[in-house]
């Protein structure tokens, strides 16, 4: 581990996400997943950025009354915020149809809310990535929610499937937060995180 006195903590992931998991080994970071049911309510007041801040602080808060001194952990919350309105994740194939016909030929934001959480503190912060895609067809929509299935992914697309290679002409900021988690952040956060 690059990061010093990291390796005095259990590091936790509270996320399912294999991609999410993939990005932090990537890191050269060594955790466990630990997995607790959220439901993705927010407050109605909530917009883009507030959102998934929200989300991720929720999810951290779970695990606030178990973890011990020596753990650290992390959660994350991504969303699609496109015309004012948030794209979660699709409830089946008419709704992910629906959610990539509204990034179609438009520019959207995807943001990302973090928690770390120890026994003494905690940090939250979002990474806002602009990703803008080309007009796709009826057919090109059909075909990518129908060979890819994306009901895990919010906005019903993975920017490194086949969607995202044929049809995003454009992002402004970090990919790795399209993939769904902005590595470069945490790494720099985790630092400071142990380090105060």
């Amino acid at each position: 581990m690059i990061i010093e006195n990291l390796d005095k903590y259990r590091l936790i992931l509270a996320s399912r996400s294999p991609r999410r998991q993939q990005l932090l080994r990537e890191l050269g970071l060594r955790f466990d997943v630990v997995i607790k049911e959220y439901p993705e309510d927010y407050p109605e007041n909530l917009s883009g950025e507030e959102i998934a801040l929200y989300l991720a602080y929720e999810k951290a808060r779970l695990f606030a009354s178990e973890i011990v001194d020596d753990e650290i952990v992390i959660t994350a919350d991504t969303i699609v915020w496109c015309n004012n309105t948030v794209l979660g994740k699709p409830a089946g194939t008419e709704d992910a149809k629906q959610m990539l016909r509204a990034i179609s030929g438009n520019t959207h934001d995807v943001i990302t809310g973090v928690c770390i959480l120890s026994v003494k503190k905690s940090r939250t912060f979002a990474v806002s990535t602009k990703v803008t895609f080309n007009e796709l067809s009826e057919q090109e929509i059909a075909y990518y929610v129908d060979k890819f299935k994306p009901f895990d992914k919010a906005g019903a697309y993975g920017i490194q499937e086949w969607i995202g290679i044929a049809g995003c002409s454009r992002i402004e900021g970090s990919y790795f937060n399209v993939v769904g988690l902005p590595v470069q952040s945490l790494y720099r956060e985790l630092q400071r995180f142990v380090a105060e």
